[in-house]
């Protein structure tokens, strides 16, 4: 059976985000463009279009599986994060490289990080195959950021957290957005913190809920 991806890219503009207020013409265009189907893994490819989340590794050595973001939510963060074409952008958990993509065509130049060497690798691979060259993907630790490039104009988050690390605002440049989902399952609400004055300032997006990064959660905690 032979699947018409380009069909399925504009049903998921049209459908997924068009109708969820994803308005902004350069993210719809730029999902309109790249393969989603070449960052999920084979036996997935014929759902890489719908409006759920896509498992991309799965759950082992009590790491947890990682998910693709749905469509909608991945676009309307792009929105909130308001990027420009002369933007440097650090991608935290770039998975097999999706955001980065979309990200490249918005962007001047993206840090795609991650931590999975897996899939650090797989999206360097498929990145280079579709010829993004203003990206670079690097492999660490999700909550440290990648300070050696910062600062950096946009920080996007690829997926929920229940805190943010300083060090993520602290590698923001001055009039510096970040994008993030706060909080898991239905408490989940993606927030647009700006740095102004050497301050961080959040504001409430939308609701939302997505899958976590497990590098982002606290701390079991003792209460008497």
């Amino acid at each position: 059976m032979t699947f018409d991806y380009a069909a399925q890219r504009l049903k998921m503009v049209d459908g997924q985000l068009r109708t969820t207020d994803v308005t902004n013409v350069p993210i719809l265009d730029a999902m309109i463009a790249v393969p989603r189907e070449d960052f999920v893994p084979a036996n997935r490819k014929p759902l890489a279009y719908i409006d759920e989340d896509i498992e991309i590794a799965p759950a082992r050595d009590g790491t947890p599986a990682r998910y693709l973001m749905e469509p909608s939510p991945f676009g309307k963060l792009l929105q909130l994060a308001e990027i420009r074409k002369d933007d440097v952008v650090l991608d935290v958990g770039s998975g097999t490289g999706y955001s980065a993509a979309v990200l490249s065509k918005l962007a001047s130049s993206v840090i795609a990080l991650e931590s999975d060497a897996d899939l650090a690798a797989a999206a360097a691979q498929t990145l280079g195959r579709l010829g993004a060259n203003n990206v670079a993907v690097v492999e660490g630790p999700l909550e440290a950021g990648y300070k050696s490039e910062a600062p950096f104009d946009v920080i996007v988050v690829e997926g929920a957290v229940e805190e943010m690390p300083e060090q993520l605002f602290e590698q923001l440049k001055e009039g510096g957005r970040l994008v993030a989902v706060v909080g898991q399952g239905n408490t989940g609400k993606a927030m647009l913190f700006l740095k102004e004055n050497g301050m961080v300032a959040a504001r409430r997006g939308f609701n939302c809920a997505i899958k976590p990064l497990a590098a982002f959660h606290l701390p079991p905690t003792f209460h008497f």
